[in-house]
C-alpha cells in the first residue's frame, strides 16, 4: 500500500477520534460539573457519563489498534501485545453497548405510559437501581472478555498478523477456526443488549401511539411533553440501534479480514468504519439532552465571540 494511501486514512481516523473524544468528553464533563454544584448526579447523568466514559476507551483502543496495525505490524509476533488489545477491544465494546442498553431501558421506564403493575414498580424504583445495574453491566463484560486473553493460540496471532507471510502450517489453518468462532461468539454476545435496546424502541413506538390516540380522544392536540418526549427518546434509541449494526458489521469485516492474505487495507477500512459509531452518537445524545444541548449552545457562542474579538 502507498504512502500516500496511509497517510491520508491515517489522517481520517486521527480525525474521527478527535471528533468522538471531543463530544464524549463535552457529555462527561458537563455532567460532571452538574455533580460538583448539585452535590448529587441524576441516573440519566450517571447514565450517560458512564456511557462517554466506556466510547472514549473504545475509541483509544480502536485507534490505538489502528496506528500499530499501520505503523508497527511486526509488534504483534509475540502475541502478547495482541492479546492486550483483543481485551480491552472485547471489554469496552461490551461495556459500552451495555450502558447504551441501560439508556434505553431508562429511556422507557421513565417515558413510556404503561399502567402494568409489573411495569409502574419498576418505574418507581429504576433511579435506585441504575447504580447497580451499571456495576452488574461493568462485571458482567470482564467477565465475558476474559476467555478471549486465554483461548487465542499466540502461534495462530503469529500467522495472521505479521507483515512477512510465512507459509502456513496445519496448525495455523487448524487454528483458525478455533480464532474465528471466538470472535463470532462473543459478536453475538452483543445480540443480547441489542436485543433489549430493540423491544424497549419497539415499546416506545406503542406507549407512544396509545398516548397520540388519548389525546386525539381527548380533543386536546397531538403535541405536548409526553409526546416530544417520546420522539426525542426514540431518537436515541433508534441510532443506536442503527449505528451499532454498522460498527458490528465493520467489525466483523476487519476481524474476517485476518484470515485473507494482504488484507491490511480491508482491515484498516473496517476500523475507520467502526469508528463512526463511538464518535458520532455523542453528538445526537448531546442535540437530544436539553441539558447538554443548552451547555453545547453557550460553549459554542462562547467560542464564536472569541474567535470574532479576535478576528476584529
Amino acid at each position: 500500500m502507498s504512502g500516500e494511501v496511509n497517510s491520508t486514512l491515517m489522517l481520517i481516523a486521527v480525525g474521527e477520534f478527535s471528533v468522538g473524544i471531543l463530544g464524549n468528553a463535552f457529555i462527561g464533563l458537563v455532567n460532571c460539573v452538574d455533580w460538583i454544584k448539585n452535590k448529587k448526579i441524576a441516573s440519566i447523568g450517571l447514565i450517560l457519563t458512564s456511557l462517554a466514559i466506556s466510547r472514549i476507551c473504545l475509541l483509544c483502543v480502536i485507534l490505538l489498534d489502528y496506528v500499530m496495525l499501520v505503523l508497527y505490524p511486526d509488534i504483534y509476533a509475540t502475541g502478547k501485545q495482541m492479546r492486550i488489545i483483543d481485551f480491552f477491544w472485547t471489554l469496552t465494546n461490551h461495556v459500552s453497548v451495555w450502558f447504551a442498553t441501560c439508556l434505553s431501558i431508562f429511556y422507557f421506564f421513565k417515558i413510556a405510559n404503561f399502567f402494568h403493575p409489573l411495569f409502574l414498580w419498576i418505574k418507581w424504583r429504576i433511579d435506585r437501581v441504575i447504580p447497580g445495574i451499571l456495576l452488574v453491566c461493568f462485571a458482567l463484560s470482564v467477565f465475558i472478555s476474559l476467555p478471549v486473553t486465554e483461548n487465542l493460540n499466540d502461534d495462530f496471532r503469529l500467522c495472521v498478523k505479521t507483515k512477512v507471510r510465512r507459509n502456513l502450517t496445519l496448525r495455523c489453518w487448524e487454528n483458525k477456526a478455533q480464532y474465528a468462532s471466538i470472535k463470532v461468539y462473543l459478536n453475538l454476545l452483543t445480540l443480547f443488549p441489542f436485543s433489549v435496546s430493540l423491544i424497549s424502541f419497539l415499546l416506545l413506538i406503542l406507549s407512544l401511539c396509545g398516548h397520540v390516540r388519548q389525546m386525539q380522544l381527548n380533543a386536546t392536540g397531538c403535541r405536548d411533553p409526553s409526546t416530544d418526549a417520546h420522539v426525542g427518546a426514540m431518537k436515541a434509541v433508534v441510532s443506536f440501534l442503527l449505528l451499532f449494526i454498522v460498527y458490528s458489521l465493520s467489525f466483523l469485516v476487519a476481524t474476517s479480514s485476518y484470515f485473507i492474505p494482504e488484507s491490511e487495507l480491508a482491515v484498516m477500512i473496517g476500523e475507520l468504519v467502526a469508528l463512526i459509531y463511538p464518535s458520532s452518537h455523542s453528538f445526537i445524545l448531546i442535540l437530544g439532552n436539553n441539558k447538554l444541548r443548552q451547555a453545547s449552545q453557550r460553549v459554542l457562542c462562547k467560542v464564536a465571540h472569541a474567535l470574532k474579538g479576535r478576528h476584529f
